[in-house]
């Protein structure tokens, strides 16, 4: 039998390391709506549900990625880290400390997706440069006009993380 459009089938997926599992999450709910509504993760926001903001930005299986335009069961099986899970206080993600110590945020509603997305760009390039850090953050939408310190952010925790992966090379 194969569902029909409203209809409810189980989920299971990994959420912040952690085993996920609802018996019933509707076909057409996106990501973004699982993991705010059921899960109660309110890191990832709602903004344009278009994909376009970046507000709703999680990582699935290591890439960044738009969680409003993403179904929940499309997602089934696989690793989804949101802000909640990327890093805890006291044992901030070098990304989320480099944030508060170049106080980047201000109305903070594009806070999620701009960490997010730093934190999946430096993973894959810890030296990246003043461009690659523009280039990767260019979706990424912030009202408030804390750009520069957002930039500045970005490069602390580039310079931290870089510093950590030669340390471990080492």
């Amino acid at each position: 039998m194969t569902a029909s459009c409203g209809a409810e089938q189980p989920l299971h997926l990994q959420v912040n390391g952690q085993a996920c599992s609802l018996a019933s999450v509707p076909r057409e709910a996106s990501l973004l709506q699982f993991l705010r509504n059921d899960l109660g993760l309110n890191g990832p926001k709602y903004g344009c549900g278009l994909g376009q903001c970046g507000a709703c930005t999680v990582h699935v299986d290591g890439v960044a990625a738009r969680s409003c335009v993403i179904p929940a069961h499309g997602v089934a099986g696989r690793d989804v880290i949101t802000l909640e899970g990327l890093g805890s206080r006291g044992r901030w993600h070098p990304v989320q400390a480099a944030f508060e110590d170049a106080q980047a945020a201000q109305c903070g509603y594009c806070l999620n997706g701009m960490v997010m997305q730093a934190a999946a760009l430096l993973a894959r390039d810890p030296h990246a440069n003043e461009a690659r850090i523009r280039s990767e953050l260019s979706g990424n939408l912030c009202r408030c006009g804390t750009h520069i310190e957002i930039l500045d952010a970005v490069q602390r925790a580039a310079v931290r993380m870089s510093a950590s992966h030669e340390d471990k090379a080492a």
